[in-house]
């Protein structure tokens, strides 16, 4: 856990010791139509009832409030966002706030080819697609579907959309992807995506999560390094981004490693997170949450609920403490709590 040393600073999104949070996570919905092996079991998890789950209406509202408090930047996750009815007008209606906040979008990339276009009209800037693979066999194997071609597609016409740079997410996974790293960055250099590897996390509360079974940024540098030259970029002073980057072969190419485990960026975290259910939380392993969704529904005032973000971002954590002997991993699963 990072060393940092509590100050006092008024207003906004701030903890107490002196992070803002800028960065909004917004979960759209728990439900995903992939089932990825270290994601969820096969047959899907317990979804969240419909009732418990924030209406459009409540979402621009939660928005709107986290936006007058400093947020610049909202990234519209799930489980997969795409499958949320009325996405594009919800994209629209975040557009129109003001101020406009950045607005981007995690999605494992099916239907995006249908989607990207109108998603790109209505004011979404940017898109991060999650593929882990590109063998058919592999790719079929782990997510439990067979739709790569649909996720190259999605990946065409979000660069089409001009939704660029268009960003692939890899979590890095012994055994299925790791020595098979440089041809997924060959791949991605040679359509002008930008390949983020991420660090595999404890956030599948239903398996026991093994560090030493984890590959690192390292290894994956290691193994990368064996076809390319990786350079550090100027921008390895990160500051809250939260990969690292390389320059591939001299660039412009560049490759990102989100090293949240071996290089965590915990001291310069400017992230907040709602789920598809209305609760607040400071971090993705947050263990308690806010319930925003509650209040809001007893007649609160956007006040009230700004002030209810306020405390809970005050009370945030150091970090993660994931190196710590007493780390716990989230009662909840990735799905529902949002990427």
């Amino acid at each position: 856990m990072p060393t940092l040393t509590p100050v006092r600073t008024g207003g906004a999104l701030v903890d107490s010791f002196g992070r803002v949070a800028t960065d909004l996570r917004v979960s759209l919905t728990d439900r995903c139509n992939l089932r990825c092996t270290y994601c969820m079991p096969a047959e899907g998890l317990s979804w969240l009832p419909q009732p418990e789950l924030l209406t459009d209406e409540e979402l621009v509202r939660l928005v709107r409030v986290a936006v007058s408090l400093g947020v610049t930047q909202v990234r519209l996750t799930g489980g997969e966002p795409l499958i949320r009815r009325g996405i594009v007008e919800l994209v629209a209606q975040f557009a129109a706030l003001d101020p406009r906040p950045q607005l981007a979008l995690t999605t494992n990339g099916l239907g995006l080819d249908k989607l990207a276009a109108p998603l790109a009209a209505a004011g979404l800037d940017r898109v991060n697609v999650s593929l882990d693979t590109v063998d058919r066999a592999a790719f079929t194997a782990l997510t439990r579907r067979d739709r790569l071609d649909d996720v190259v597609k999605g990946l065409a016409a979000a660069a089409d959309a001009g939704l660029t740079p268009v960003k692939v997410n890899a979590v890095a996974m012994r055994g299925i992807n790791v020595d098979s790293a440089p041809e997924l960055l060959q791949w991605c250099l040679e359509r002008g995506y930008e390949l983020r590897f991420i660090e595999q996390m404890p956030l599948d509360a239903q398996h026991e999560w093994d560090r030493a079974a984890m590959v690192t940024q390292a290894e994956l540098l290691e193994r990368l390094s064996s076809r390319f030259a990786l350079t550090p970029t100027a921008a390895q002073g990160r500051g809250s981004a939260p990969a690292q980057t390389w320059l591939v072969d001299g660039g412009p190419a560049v490759v990102g490693v989100i090293a949240s485990v071996s290089a965590p960026f915990c001291g310069a975290c400017d992230r907040v997170r709602l789920t598809a259910d209305g609760q607040l939380r400071s971090c993705l392993f947050a263990r308690t949450e806010d319930d925003l969704r509650t209040t809001m529904r007893a007649g609160a005032s956007d006040e009230q609920l700004g002030a209810q973000m306020v405390r809970l971002m005050a009370a945030k954590k150091a970090g993660h403490g994931i190196d710590d002997p007493t780390f716990l991993q989230p009662d909840r699963p990735m799905s529902a709590i949002g990427g």
